[in-house]
C-alpha cells in the first residue's frame, strides 16, 4: 500500500484548521487516515504546528511519501533533517542525530518576526537582524555626536 503523509482539513468556512495524517495515496483528502501526526492551525499568530517527530520518522522510513505542505512542516518540526541525516542525505559533525535537531530549533527561533507598533497604530515589521543593524547604527550616531561635542568644545 502507497502510503503518504498529508493534511487532512478541518473547521468552519474560511476558518481552516488541518491534520497532518498517514493516510492510503488513493484515499480522498478528508477520508479515513491509518494515523495522526499532528495538527497545523495557520490562522494563529504564529501558526500552531504540533507533530510527533517520532512517529513521523517511523512513517518516513517505512516509506511515507510526505506532501509539499507537509514536508514544510517536517523540516519546521525537526522530523525532515533526521530522517536526512539518518538516510545519510546530510552529513553532520555531530555523532548523534539529537544534536542536529538542537540546532535546528535555534535556527528557526533565530528567525522569528518581531511585529512592533508605530506611532500611527500601524504595524511594522522587524526582523531581528534589523533590530541589531539598527543598534549598531545607533551606537555609531551617538559616537559620532560625542566626537563632535569634544570637537566644539576644544
Amino acid at each position: 500500500m502507497a502510503t503518504k503523509i498529508r493534511l487532512t482539513r478541518l473547521g468552519k468556512k474560511k476558518q481552516p484548521t488541518y491534520r497532518v495524517v498517514v493516510m492510503d495515496s488513493r484515499k480522498p483528502r478528508d477520508g479515513k487516515y491509518i494515523e495522526q501526526l499532528g495538527i497545523y492551525d495557520p490562522r494563529q499568530q504564529p501558526s500552531l504546528i504540533k507533530i510527533d517527530n517520532e512517529r513521523a520518522l517511523h512513517w518516513l522510513r517505512t516509506g511515507a511519501q510526505p506532501t509539499e505542505r507537509a514536508q514544510k512542516l517536517l523540516e519546521i518540526s525537526g522530523a525532515w533533517t533526521q530522517f536526512k541525516v539518518a538516510k545519510g542525505d546530510i552529513h553532520t559533525v555531530a555523532d548523534t542525530p539529537d544534536v542536529v535537531e538542537e540546532v535546528v530549533v535555534e535556527t528557526v527561533v533565530a528567525e522569528e518576526v518581531a511585529v512592533e507598533p508605530d506611532d500611527d497604530g500601524a504595524e511594522e515589521v522587524r526582523s531581528p537582524k534589523s533590530e541589531v543593524r539598527a543598534e549598531e547604527e545607533t551606537e555609531v550616531v551617538e559616537e559620532e555626536v560625542t566626537a563632535d561635542e569634544s570637537s566644539e568644545e576644544a
